[in-house]
C-alpha cells in the first residue's frame, strides 16, 4: 500500500511543483536507493525486467529511484529531466496475469528512463501497457499479492494521474493538485481514456448507476480494506488546507503523519495511516512505509528529498540533486540485515523503537528533526547545494543513528506492545536475521 500527492504551481508556497510519496510494502522488503547514469545503447539491444524481457531504447536518460531489492523496476522515482512518477497497487475487476508481463514498478522506471516530459512518461507507460501487459507477482514473500497500478507522472510544469486495469487506462491531467492511493478515482472527468475501456465494461454489465471508470472498474472489497479512501481523504484535506502553502517541509510532516497524535502502531486494524507501520499477516502485512521520497521542482534545478529508510516519522530527509556525482556509497540491501547497508542500518534503530513506541519515538524524533533541520538551512541558504551536502547529510544521519541505538537500548518499556503484535515483529527479525 502506498500514498502520493503532487501539488502544482497554483498550490505551492514559491510557485513551483512539489510531489510526494511513501512506498509501502513487507516489512523486511528492503529498498534500494540508486542512481544510474544516461546511456546509449546498440540496436538489438534488450533490456531484462522483472519478469520479461524487452527491446532497450537507444538511449535512457539518468535517473534517481528507489528500488525493492529484488525486483528491476522501481516505486518511485525521477529523472535529469525532473520528470517524477509514484505507482500505486491498485484491484480491479481483471484477473492479474501473474507472468509474462511487466509490473507496475517496471512500467515506472523504463517511463523515467525513456521520457523527457510528464505527458511522454505517461504515454511511454501507456503504451508499454497495452504492447506487454502488466501485473506480476509483486509480492516479496507473500507470492499472492497482485495487482494494477495507478501512477502519478509529474515534471515542473504539469502533472498526470494514469489509472489502469489490465490493458485499459484513464488519466486526467491535474490542476491544482492531486492524491491518490490504493483506489482508481478517475470516473467520467478523465482527459483520455483507452477507447474500449467503457464498451468492455458495458458488455461485462460494470456500468449500472455510474458510468464512471473507477466505478466500473473497481473491485470493492479489496479497496475497501485497504483503506485507501481513509489516507485519499487524509492527503486531499491536507493539500486542501495548505493550497498556496505547500512546502517541501510540509509535504515532509504529511508523510511522516498518522491518524491520531497518541499513535500506537499496535493499536489498528487497517492499514489507515499516511506513515505506515506493519503489524500483523492479513489486513497490514504489506503496509510498512520502506522509503519515501519529496521532488521540488524548481525549474532552475530540482531538488530531491530522500530517506532511504523506512518509517519516515523516525526518519530524516536528506537531499539529493543531480550532478556528477548523485549518491554515497549506501550500500546494497539484501534479504537478510547487514548494517554495511544504510536501510538496514537504520532497521536496527527502527526496530529497537517498536519494542515501546509511544516511549522511545519522542527521543529519536527530538535528534533526527534537529539534524534535519540543520540541514535544510545549508540548502535554504543558497538555494543550491549540491553531492557534498548529500554525502554530509548521509554520514551524519548514520552515526546519528548509532547513537540513538545505543541510547534508546537503555530506555525501559513501559508500554510493551500486545503479544500478537510481538509476535509479528519477532518472526519478521528472526526472518532478517536481526535479534533485538
Amino acid at each position: 500500500m502506498c500514498d502520493t500527492f503532487v501539488a502544482l504551481p497554483s498550490a505551492t508556497s514559491d510557485g513551483s511543483v512539489i510531489f510526494a510519496k511513501n512506498s509501502d510494502r513487507e516489512a523486511n522488503e528492503a529498498q534500494a536507493l540508486e542512481y544510474h547514469p544516461a546511456a546509449d545503447y546498440a540496436q538489438g539491444a534488450v533490456v531484462h525486467c522483472t519478469y520479461i524481457t524487452i527491446p532497450q531504447a537507444r538511449h535512457t536518460h539518468a535517473v534517481l529511484i528507489s528500488r525493492p531489492f529484488w525486483m528491476w523496476g522501481a516505486e518511485m522515482g525521477a529523472n535529469e529531466h525532473g520528470v517524477v512518477i509514484g505507482n500505486e497497487a491498485v484491484f480491479t475487476k481483471l484477473k492479474v496475469r501473474k507472468d509474462g508481463v511487466l509490473t507496475g514498478m517496471d512500467l515506472l522506471r523504463l517511463g523515467l528512463e525513456r521520457a523527457k516530459t510528464a505527458a511522454e512518461a505517461k504515454d511511454v507507460i501507456i503504451r508499454l501497457l497495452e504492447k506487454c501487459g502488466q501485473g506480476g507477482i509483486c509480492g516479496y514473500r507473500d507470492k499472492s499479492f497482485v495487482y494494477h497500478n495507478s501512477f502519478i507522472v509529474a515534471d515542473p510544469q504539469e502533472a498526470w494521474v494514469l489509472e489502469t486495469a489490465g490493458e485499459y487506462w484513464a488519466a486526467k491531467k491535474v490542476s491544482n493538485y492531486y492524491a491518490i492511493s490504493n483506489g482508481l478515482t478517475i470516473e467520467d472527468n478523465y482527459d483520455e481514456i483507452h477507447p474500449g475501456a467503457m464498451d468492455f465494461a458495458r458488455k461485462k454489465g460494470w456500468v449500472k448507476r455510474s458510468r464512471g471508470f473507477a466505478s466500473a472498474f473497481s473491485d470493492g472489497l479489496y479497496t475497501h480494506f485497504s483503506a485507501c479512501r481513509v489516507r485519499e481523504k487524509c492527503a486531499m484535506d491536507f493539500l486542501h488546507n495548505s493550497e498556496g502553502k505547500i512546502t517541501p517541509g510540509s509535504a515532509m510532516a504529511h508523510l511522516r503523519s498518522h491518524h491520531s497524535e497518541s499513535y500506537n502502531p499496535s493499536s489498528h486494524l487497517l492499514s489507515n495511516s499516511i506513515c505506515a507501520h506493519a503489524a500483523n499477516p492479513l489486513t497490514r502485512h504489506a503496509s510498512q512505509t520502506t522509503g519515501s521520497l519529496i521532488a521540488h521542482l524548481r525549474k532552475d534545478k530540482p531538488l530531491f528529498w530522500v530517506t532511504g529508510t523506512s518509517a519516515p516519522c523516525l526518519s530524516f530527509f536528506k537531499p539529493v540533486w543531480f550532478e556528477k556525482e548523485v549518491l554515497p556509497d549506501l550500500g546494497q540491501p539484501v534479504e537478510v540485515f547487514d548494517n554495511k547497508s544504510y536501510w538496514w542500518s537504520f532497521e536496527r534503530l527502527h526496530r529497537t523503537v517498536l519494542h515501546d513506541y509511544r516511549s522511545r519515538a519522542p527521543v529519536v524524533k527530538i535528534d533526527q528533526s534537529t539534524l534535519e533541520a540543520e540541514i535544510i538551512q545549508k540548502v535554504s541558504v543558497d538555494g543550491k547545494g549540491g553531492y557534498e551536502l548529500t554525502e554530509e547529510a548521509f554520514d551524519r544521519s548514520r552515526k546519528v543513528n548509532d547513537e540513538l541505538y545505543e541510547k534508546i537500548k537503555g530506555i525501559p518499556i513501559s508500554g510493551r506492545p500486545n503479544l500478537f503484535y510481538r509476535r509479528y515483529w519477532k518472526k519478521l527479525n528472526k526472518q532478517a536475521g536481526m535479534y533485538i
